[in-house]
């Protein structure tokens, strides 16, 4: 999706210029991509622009780059508020956000123990991933021929820049093919998830999402939604899932910060009820909630401004 630029963007304690937000063509990460990122949304509230989750990503964003091997160089405290100025800075009600720590210039190889970690945080107005109307018409899916990685290969617990080569070559598959999305299996053939959302599926009145051994990322859409599952007294339970589950769900949904809840239509060609109740349900409490109208976790929506 195109991006439309904002005024400044945050790079190691400064906010600069957008176009001034600048790395030469010899960072490390560029060549070997090793580094961390995550995909943040803040949404218009009665109180002004909020981010919902803040910490919980930044949290994450710290325990990838553990999971690679290299620290960032500020608190979880300072990517926070260094967050919370950007989404300022832009005047939005609402947008994304994207911070990312990478291995910065200086250092080439693949011993990455020397290098130096950049951050930056970049903010910009971005739709609902797959569409306006995902939520009431679903997207058509397929599973991918590309495996999702096991876990000694790459880990995919940890939301790195470069285990999304995996996820890309899967996306665009799938729309090569004239489809929305696809599915990723594990190695072993069960169901991981999709190639930037968590997939839930509805077998004999319950919710199913594949456990993170299956490959699945440890998603705050996902765990969001299923706190929220909970409140509507939809039983949710973490479980492998089968290719043949998926072709016999009564219905169907992915999640994630870009995605928000997006209902599925049909899988390889097998028609899934669409949108299903507790989907509709589901997208419902999960928008209040990012919004703040949700009492019990308005914690989780964080101001903007102070």
């Amino acid at each position: 999706m195109p991006i439309t630029p904002t005024e400044k963007i945050w790079m190691n304690g400064d906010l600069v210029d957008w176009d001034q937000a600048q790395v030469h063509v010899l960072t490390h990460t560029l060549h070997y991509g090793t580094g961390a990122f995550e995909g943040i949304r803040a949404y218009a509230t009665p109180d002004g622009p909020a981010i919902f989750r803040l910490t919980d990503h930044i949290e994450r964003l710290f325990s990838s780059a553990k999971i690679l091997g290299f620290q960032i160089p500020y608190s979880v405290a300072d990517l926070v508020q260094a967050t919370k100025e950007t989404v300022a800075s832009t005047g939005l009600d609402s947008c994304y956000v994207r911070p990312l720590a990478y291995l910065g210039y200086g250092e080439m190889g693949l011993n990455t123990l020397p290098c130096h970690t950049d951050v930056a945080i970049a903010c910009w107005p971005w739709g609902a991933l797959l569409g306006d109307d995902a939520l009431t018409q679903g997207v058509r899916m397929k599973i991918s021929s590309w495996t999702r990685h096991d876990h000694n290969t790459m880990p995919p617990a940890a939301k790195t820049v470069g285990n999304y080569v995996n996820s890309s070559l899967a996306k665009v598959e799938a729309l090569k093919a004239g489809y929305d999305e696809a599915i990723m299996l594990a190695p072993n053939g069960l169901v991981a998830e999709c190639t930037g959302e968590n997939i839930f599926v509805a077998r004999q009145g319950k919710l199913l999402t594949p456990p993170l051994s299956a490959g699945a990322l440890e998603g705050i859409t996902q765990s969001t939604v299923s706190a929220l599952a909970a409140d509507l007294g939809f039983e949710v339970r973490v479980d492998n899932i089968a290719r043949s589950d998926l072709y016999i769900a009564e219905e169907a949904f992915v999640c994630g910060t870009a995605a928000e809840v997006s209902s599925i239509n049909s899988i390889d060609e097998r028609e899934i009820p669409c949108p299903g109740p507790m989907t509709l349900a589901l997208s419902e409490a999960y928008l209040a909630t990012v919004r703040a109208e949700n009492d019990k976790y308005r914690d989780w929506c964080e101001l903007a401004h102070a």
